[in-house]
This record gives C-alpha cells, structure tokens and sequence, in this order.
C-alpha cells in the first residue's frame, strides 16, 4: 500500500505540474513555446514596460545572483519554472525582501509568455564552475557558510530526513518534470528557501512534502546542504549519468 501511495503521489504531482505549463502527454498536440520571444523578455523586458528584463536580476546567463537572493533559473525544469511564474501570479507564492516584485511582474505575463520565458531559460548552455557560488567570498563577507561533507550525507543519504536526492535526483540534479535541479543552484536562494520552507512562509510545494522535510533542519543543517549542493557535479565518473531535464521540452513544439 505504501508503495502504491507513493505512486499515486508522484502521478498526481506530475499530472499537475504539467497542467501549469501547458506540456501536452503522449498523443496530444503540442503546446508551442516562442524562444526568441522568451528570450526577448529575458534580456529586455515586455516592450510596454510592465516587466523589466528577468536578466537584471537573474543574470544574462541566468544563474543567479547570491547577493540579490535570486535563483538560478537556467535549465532547472521547464515545468518546474512555469508552475513558479503561474503560482507568482496567482499568489499561491509570495516572495519576502527583492522576491516580492516577482508577483506584479507574473501577473503581467500571459500564459504564453511564461512558456517562452521557461523554454528559454531550459535552452542555455550549461554553467561554468565560475558561474557557481563563491562561498569563499560570502564567507568572508559575513554570510555563514556550512560544511561540505555533512551536506553531502543529507542531499545522498539523508539522516533524520529523507536524502534530498530521493526527490531531486542524484546530487540534485533535477528529476523533470515534477522535480527541480537544485544542484548548483545559488547558495542563498537555497539557504533562504530551506528557511521559508521551514517556517511555512513559503507553501506552494505539491502536498506540502518539502515543509514536511524543512520543519525538521536546523540552520547548520541547511547551511550544510546547501553548501553541497550549490557546488554538486551534476555526474561523478561512478556515476557516468548526466540529465538534462530535457524530457519534457521533446513535447514542447519549439519556435523561434
């Protein structure tokens, strides 16, 4: 029974993030995503001012920015970054501090707006080491910073919670399309969300699963995972698997 509840979870949570981004299933016909129109937005903004460029915050290769708290959206999921934008605009998530204009800007996206924006994100080349957190310089402007190896045995083998990496795949690397990659994702975005998980300031993850995993990490705990996964290879040569979180976009018709 167990096993088949899990099932049925994981079903009805792709099922939905699905809904929110339009992808069609097998047999359907395929929604359409605009990459120059996304990028468009990306790099410039809506022309009638409404939304500035995702770029100035997130990036032109849009991997974040640990001083402004912005995540890393590059190839994170195109699934995963159209439900954020519908919940945006929706107010089923609520950003604190800079996050808190991401609600005015959805809303004045339409729908496919957010899919082009989404498609374009999930198209960039991957990172650089040198696009990833430097923890050496948030260390040394005050920000705290956890240990390595105590993150890697919460995101691959878990400890008083379940491995990060049941979820999100090995390291963090994304299971597209119910799950984002978190592995090289900004220090702070993770460390911040960890904590708005936790405290349930943040509340639009499917059936609550990951404030049912925050509520129980302490501030070293998460400084830890989020040291680790801030810098995670996405493949180890033991492990010689590389996911591209690509599964979904093959039903996405792409234009440009």
């Amino acid at each position: 029974m167990l096993r088949l509840s899990k099932l049925a979870m994981v079903c009805w949570g792709t099922a939905a993030m699905l809904a929110f981004s339009g992808a069609s299933f097998a047999g359907d016909a395929p929604v359409t995503a605009n990459i120059t129109n996304g990028k468009n937005i990306f790099q410039n903004g809506k022309p009638d001012g409404s939304v500035p460029a995702c770029s100035s915050c997130h990036g032109e290769k849009a991997m974040g920015n640990d001083d402004m708290g912005t995540p890393r959206l590059a190839n994170i999921g195109y699934v995963y970054v159209v439900k954020q934008l519908t919940n945006f605009a929706e107010d089923k998530r609520t950003p604190q501090g800079l996050g808190a204009v991401m609600n005015g800007f959805a809303k004045s996206l339409s729908e496919q707006d957010k899919r082009d924006i989404s498609a374009y994100v999930n198209s960039l080349p991957r990172p650089n080491k040198s696009d990833l957190s430097d923890l050496a310089a948030l260390k040394a402007g005050g920000q705290p910073v956890g240990e390595a190896y105590k993150g890697k045995i919460l995101v691959r083998y878990g400890s008083k919670v379940s491995a990060c990496q049941t979820c999100h795949g090995f390291d963090g690397r994304g299971a597209d399309p119910v799950y984002p990659k978190i592995g090289q994702q900004k220090f702070v975005y993770l460390t911040n969300q960890l904590r708005n998980w936790r405290d349930g300031s943040r509340a639009n993850d499917p059936l609550g699963q990951m404030r049912a995993i925050a509520k129980n990490l302490t501030d070293d705990d998460i400084n830890n995972a989020a040291t680790y996964l801030s810098q995670a290879e996405d493949s180890t040569p033991g492990d010689g698997m590389e996911i591209d979180n690509q599964m979904v976009m093959k039903n996405v018709k792409i234009t440009k």
